[in-house]
């Protein structure tokens, strides 16, 4: 990457993990706050409030982006900064869990992600362009592992309310990122690897494999959501563990954790397994909520404490066998997408994957608090695990992905014949296995295979003027 690239890559990566830290850093412990708060004692309520800016980013992720391509990326992501705080200062100064309901709605309202990932584009050539998107990707992840991890020491530093409105100031600051650190861009133009494009929606729907990506996201989500509107409850339960010490539990299983991340992904990619791979972790989170469940079955007052402490560690074993799923599944699935969305689509592939996660924690927020409320803990993993079941059966169906890789190449414009005439002579290189020329873009997308290919022809084709 050129300086400049490395710029925009890593102030658009910060600002995505400052907004994500604060979504997250609740998680690991608003449960138990908000059971003393007016409304608190509604487990419904609960999940809605942990869920609900799921919701509102679903629905206006991609007005966002489409926005930012008529009124300019810098103005709209500033604009859904300023949402995004003040939601996180509503909802630090709500004295009942509705006021934090909207609060949260109102964090949610301030979809950005679409409008930072165009902006990334405008900002990046397109052979570099996957590196900085990976970088983001990174950023979230990372933003996830350390709420969990600080989170419960936050909580008592500064209580949840602290925690809301720290959010609203590093939401503050990622707009002074935006002012003085990313670089201006040029004039905004649109870009099928990274937007979405409406008129590709139907295409990208007809597609049974991404169809099963887009619910897996969902569940996993889902999932995540439903299981913090109790887990807070079975450490406090199981292990005695007040809120402050929870850390004491996710920091060590999160970097167990991350020890299986990276041997296994590198196996499915370079060995052609991901296959493999991918349907052994579903079915490890799916063993995972069972375990919860079981373990939640067991958990009655009237245990001594050598069974509570059977159970604690139970628990424990069962959250370290999530995380691990967990991750392997969040880094594997954007990269499926990529693999198997039309190069020309891949943008508005990740628009609808990006919109089902959105989706998906919202109604595992709802669906958890209300199995709570109705029907007691256990039944939230058992939920939980359906939706994994169900995910491991359509996992276990899926074509095994393609080994390939997406490389583009920025060409100038063409005229329409002048591009299905260098498609044409694209197609006979070793190694290269879906082409796309985009005229209007002035865009070049391969799938190229992952074994090698004829890199040094196609560059001298495109060099030389082979349109």
């Amino acid at each position: 990457m050129t300086p400049s690239e490395r710029r925009a890559a890593v102030s658009l990566a910060a600002i995505f993990g400052l907004r994500m830290l604060g979504m997250f850093l609740i998680l690991p412990v608003f449960a138990l706050y908000a059971k003393d708060l007016p409304g608190g004692e509604d487990h419904t309520l609960v999940g809605l409030a942990l869920g609900v800016y799921g919701l509102t980013q679903a629905l206006l992720m991609i007005p966002f982006g489409m926005a930012s391509d008529r009124y300019g990326r810098k103005p709209v992501i500033v604009a859904g900064l300023v949402i995004f705080a003040a939601g996180s200062f509503l909802a630090a100064w709500a004295d009942s869990l509705s006021m934090i309901i909207l609060g949260r709605a109102l964090q949610g309202a301030g979809a950005i992600s679409a409008a930072v990932t165009a902006l990334l584009a405008d900002l990046t050539r397109e052979e570099k362009r996957t590196h900085a998107m990976a970088l983001i990707g990174s950023s979230i992840g990372l933003a996830f592992a350390f709420s969990l991890a600080a989170g419960p020491i936050f909580y008592r530093w500064i209580g949840v309310p602290g925690i809301f409105a720290m959010t609203g100031v590093l939401a503050l600051a990622a707009i002074l990122v935006v002012r003085y650190v990313t670089p201006e861009p040029g004039a905004a133009a649109f870009h099928s690897d990274a937007e979405a494009n409406p008129a590709r929606l139907k295409d990208v729907l007809r597609r049974g494999e991404l169809l099963r990506l887009d619910w897996g996201i969902f569940a996993l989500h889902a999932a995540q959501m439903a299981m913090f509107t109790v887990v807070p409850f079975a450490l406090l339960r199981a292990g005695g563990l007040d809120a402050e010490h929870h850390w004491q539990v996710y920091l060590p299983v999160l970097l167990v954790s991350f020890v299986f991340l990276v041997p296994a992904v590198i196996y499915g990619e370079r060995h052609g397994r991901m296959k493999t791979v991918f349907v052994a972790a579903v079915a490890l989170m799916f063993l995972a909520q069972v375990g919860l469940a079981l373990a939640m079955g067991q958990l009655a007052p009237a245990l001594d404490e050598t069974s509570l402490r059977w159970v604690f560690w139970g628990v424990v074993a069962a959250l370290l066998g999530y995380f691990v799923a967990f991750n392997i599944l969040e880094a594997s699935l954007p990269s499926l997408v990529s693999k198997v969305a039309p190069p020309e689509a891949k943008g508005t592939a990740m628009g609808v994957y990006n919109t089902a996660q959105a989706f998906g924690l919202f109604f595992g927020g709802v669906a958890g608090g209300w199995l709570a409320q109705h029907h007691g803990f256990a039944a939230v993993f058992a939920f939980c695990a359906v939706l994994m079941l169900v995910w491991l059966v359509m996992a276990a169906r899926m074509t095994p992905p393609p080994r390939v890789k997406t490389q583009m190449f920025h060409i100038g414009a063409l005229e329409p014949a002048a591009a299905q005439r260098l498609a044409s002579r694209l197609t006979v290189f070793a190694g290269v296995e879906a082409v796309s020329v985009l005229p209007e873009e002035g865009t070049v997308m391969l799938k190229v295979s992952q074994m090698g290919w004829d890199e040094e022809g196609v560059r001298h084709l495109l060099l030389h003027g082979g349109h």
